[in-house]
């Protein structure tokens, strides 16, 4: 941590770290969390540079295999990064008027079973199709496995991108909305054919999620995109887990889709309950006729994080804010 805000006081030209908030006393073995994101929202490929740095140097919050490459897992969330995407768009036959008419998918596939796999991918197009939404076309994210330890090479899905176009007409809160219910039932239906090893890390025309069963040192290793200059964002999300009560996975890597979390394993039952039991409850002008596809937001195999996720998510796409949203599910002490 002192090394990680030594870096940071350089780059923001803050004098020493004594001036700081930060209380050395106050810390405690859990992951590595932090944010990087300018003020204005100007996208820089620095930000991102920032980011990588940092999460570098929280390494030592998170747990590593005897191998010294394994770790529990580790990643960034951005703004999507246009400079990446849209020429990959020109590529696949499609100009786009504006960025912010793309939307970008990512997904972990099944690596080991090629049916599977492309099932999946008819599934995801035939729901995104179905809702009017542009399929521009898939992309195999260029990676480097080299970087990984053997556990993780072994369980390592096939990753890839999927590019859209946003529907003509389509406000940005709803597109997102749309893109968060494509989700939604592109699981229920890999679920209900029973492909296994599938996971969508995140679908957004906002966000995107670069993330794996890693160490963050082997995080620009692995994924190409992260070393492109091309790569500008506003804010980068970044995260070292060390795992608690789940074993480390692809899809348990952090940051999940909105945020990234330090777990609380000792309310996990009850919380999940507390949700559980007022889905039935759910009424909302913002999803009409969708709340279907809304009975399902917890996973009971996810992590603590993922189910706080999960919650947040739904709650800021029903049209709270996040700091609405974070009220409710984490509540200020009051006795």
């Amino acid at each position: 941590m002192e090394k990680c805000l030594f870096i940071m006081s350089k780059y923001l030209n803050i004098p020493n770290v004594e001036n700081t908030l930060h209380k050395p006393e106050l810390e405690r073995d859990a992951c590595g969390v932090g944010v990087v994101a300018h003020i204005k929202g100007e996208r820089s490929h620095r930000v991102l540079r920032l980011g990588l740095d940092s999460v570098c140097n929280v390494t030592h919050r998170g747990a590593v295999n005897a191998d010294g490459k394994t770790g529990d897992g580790a990643g960034v969330t951005t703004n999507l990064p246009y400079g990446i995407f849209l020429p990959i768009a020109e590529k696949l036959g499609t100009k786009l008027e504006k960025e912010k008419d793309l939307a970008v998918g990512v997904f972990f596939l099944p690596a080991n079973n090629s049916d599977d796999l492309k099932k999946a991918q008819v599934i995801a197009e035939g729901v995104l199709r179905n809702r009017k939404i542009g399929i521009i076309g898939w992309r195999d994210v260029p990676s480097d496995p080299s970087a990984l330890g053997q556990q993780a090479i072994d369980t390592m899905p096939d990753i890839k991108q999927l590019l859209l176009k946003r529907p003509e007409g389509m406000d940005d809160d709803t597109f997102e909305r749309q893109l968060y219910l494509s989700r939604r039932e592109i699981e229920d239906k890999t679920s209900d054919e029973r492909i296994d090893e599938f996971y969508i890390p995140s679908l957004s025309h906002r966000l995107i999620s670069y993330k794996g069963f890693l160490v963050a040192t082997a995080l620009e290793e692995l994924y190409d995109d992260l070393r492109d200059e091309n790569y500008e964002t506003a804010i980068c999300l970044y995260h070292q887990r060390f795992s608690t009560n789940t074993f480390p996975t692809w899809a348990l890597a952090q940051p999940f889709r909105m945020l990234c979390h330090n777990g609380e394993i000792n309310t996990v039952r009850g919380n999940r309950n507390w949700m559980n039991s007022r889905i039935g409850q759910f009424e909302s002008e913002v999803w009409g006729d969708e709340l279907q596809h809304l009975s399902h937001v917890i996973d009971p195999d996810g992590s603590d994080s993922a189910s706080l996720d999960a919650a947040l998510e739904l709650l800021v796409l029903s049209g709270r804010s996040v700091p609405h949203a974070m009220s409710m599910l984490v509540p200020p002490a009051w006795r």
